[in-house]
């Protein structure tokens, strides 16, 4: 969600097995919840036999989520990196972020953290490296990296899939334009926090993730997004868009008039408002 002004400175399963939830302070569609991270045996083994890393997970997420499946002492796996065999571009320098692909990884006898990382970057270079990825990113005057970093803003700021292209616009018309982007994704990455909302003191913070008050795309992905964000950035909905706020669910609304859009997010803050009147009754 972007609730932004004008300012830089201003706001705002089948039979062969079954899910098991496991709550790492993921984020879907903006809301904390537990989603299903394992799929576990059926019978007299009742060990996981795959992890499912969700679209738009952070690295630390995944690193959380690793560790839990395989019943390793926290920290583990992060640091179990600097011996996995995972390819990055240049431009990560060592950073996996946004390179650790979502999917299902089976969890067989001798899995490691090592191989778990090296699979989901194998995974994401098959999917990024490919000539339709390479050519959309230069047909929009990027290259891949920052094909994946604004893919994985779309990631995080659309609500539905339906909406990806027209975030991945709103991103590219401030761009162009020269706004920054103020994407609260940005600033919630920055601070560490399992939310999408950022308040008016975040957008303060002092970090290069800082899109409120730093200009262009920030340093890394803040994420690792999916096949339809990717798709979305590197085929934005044509529009005039520059902001964006959901409403509610299902409930988007996209203009290029600040009026109008100061207006949709007054609706937004008595949707929120209501809500908490409702959870407070």
């Amino acid at each position: 969600m972007q609730t932004n002004t004008p300012s830089r400175n201003s706001i705002r399963l089948t039979r062969r097995g079954r899910l098991a939830l496991m709550a790492t302070g993921a984020v879907v569609a903006g809301t904390a919840v537990a989603v299903p991270l394992l799929i576990l045996g059926d019978g007299d083994d009742p060990r996981p036999t795959a992890l499912v890393i969700p679209e738009g997970w952070r690295a630390s997420q995944v690193y959380a989520a690793v560790d839990k499946a395989l019943a390793l002492p926290a920290g583990t796996t992060k640091k179990s990196l600097a011996k996995a065999d995972v390819k990055l571009p240049n431009d990560a320098e060592g950073n996996p972020e946004g390179y650790l692909f979502p999917g299902t990884y089976p969890l067989e006898k001798g899995t490691t953290p090592e191989k778990l990382l090296s699979s989901m970057a194998a995974a994401a270079n098959r999917k990024f490296n490919g000539v339709p990825v390479a050519a959309g990113a230069q047909r929009n005057a990027m290259n891949v990296y920052q094909a994946v970093t604004i893919a994985s803003i779309v990631q995080a700021e659309a609500a539905t899939e339906a909406d990806m292209g027209k975030v991945a616009r709103v991103i590219f018309n401030r761009l162009e334009r020269g706004m920054p982007l103020q994407m609260d994704s940005t600033v919630t990455y920055a601070l560490d926090r399992p939310t999408l909302h950022a308040k008016a003191p975040d957008t303060k913070v002092d970090s290069p993730y800082n899109s409120y008050q730093r200009m262009g795309l920030p340093p890394t992905p803040i994420g690792n997004p999916g096949e339809e964000a990717l798709r979305a950035a590197i085929n934005p909905a044509p529009g005039d868009w520059l902001y964006f706020v959901t409403v509610k669910p299902g409930d988007t609304r996209f203009t290029a008039n600040y009026e109008e859009h100061q207006r949709n997010v007054a609706e937004f803050d008595a949707e929120q408002r209501k809500r908490a009147e409702q959870t407070q009754g």
